[in-house]
């Protein structure tokens, strides 16, 4: 309980220290406004006591989409904690209390997965911000899994990248990156088959019970593996680019359960 109340206040503290500096920044288009939320996720992973091992790094190369495997909430702290990153981030997240308003302010692009015909718009938003330099998250499964495998990827949203190509006009190609999130121990010991939802977030879980567990059970350890980038140009088929992305990532992932992690 008293990790519980001191993991609150520190995150209540961070919020209330660093969000009007960052509805300033994003009104203003002012640089920072990428900065402040690395800062804030930095602190919300060390409140929460989760570390992160990194394996490989992101390109620096622009622009750049990420497909990234899905397991829980905490991906979008563990994510954003390395990188500054714009997310695709379903409708519902926009309405949640404070983790809502974060997402808008962090520019995430969010999409109505009951009204297909907005595709189009929502792939336009993102080659905004692929245009702007941000790297946009995008989570290939389109769902969270349970942590102990990847699902299947959707390929819909990677057309996003055509579109980016479109409005940059003398760009040649996107930079596609697979990827990987896994967690692989909790307390120091290294996490089994049937201890891994107490990572991941999926179902119908309530957030905040899945908040309070994991505050209470401790270290919590994540492995972030990044594949190499793949160039996608007007010829890429997105189907099978959303195959070759989703082997990627279910090789990083399989690797990084397996404590056998490789670039």
């Amino acid at each position: 309980m008293v990790r519980l109340i001191l993991a609150g206040a520190g995150i209540v503290t961070a919020i209330a220290a660093l969000l009007p500096f960052q509805v300033i920044a994003v009104r203003l288009s002012l640089p920072m406004q990428r900065r402040i939320p690395t800062l804030f996720h930095r602190l919300v992973c060390a409140l929460l006591g989760v570390r992160i091992k990194v394996v490989g790094a992101p390109s620096p190369r622009r622009p750049l989409l990420i497909v990234s495997n899905h397991v829980s909430w905490v991906d979008i702290s563990v994510i954003t904690a390395l990188a500054p990153v714009a997310f695709v981030a379903k409708r519902e997240v926009a309405s949640w209390p404070l983790f809502g308003l974060f997402a808008k302010l962090q520019r995430s692009v969010f999409v109505d997965r009951m009204r297909r015909h907005k595709t189009p718009e929502v792939n336009t938003e993102i080659a905004r911000r692929l245009a702007d330099g941000d790297p946009v998250v995008l989570f290939g499964e389109g769902t969270s899994s349970d942590g102990n495998r990847v699902l299947p990827f959707r390929s819909a949203l990677i057309g996003s990248a055509r579109d980016a190509l479109a409005a940059a006009g003398d760009v040649e190609h996107i930079l596609i990156q697979p990827l990987s999130i896994a967690y692989v121990a909790f307390q120091g010991l290294p996490m089994g088959r049937q201890h891994r939802p107490i990572a991941a977030w999926y179902g119908t879980l309530d957030l905040f019970p899945h908040l309070r567990n994991i505050v209470r059970c401790g270290a919590l350890d994540a492995v972030v593996s990044w594949g190499e980038p793949i160039a996608f140009d007007a010829g890429s088929d997105r189907k099978i680019f959303a195959r070759t992305l989703e082997a990627e990532v279910r090789r990083l992932t399989t690797a990084a359960l397996r404590g056998r992690e490789s670039p």
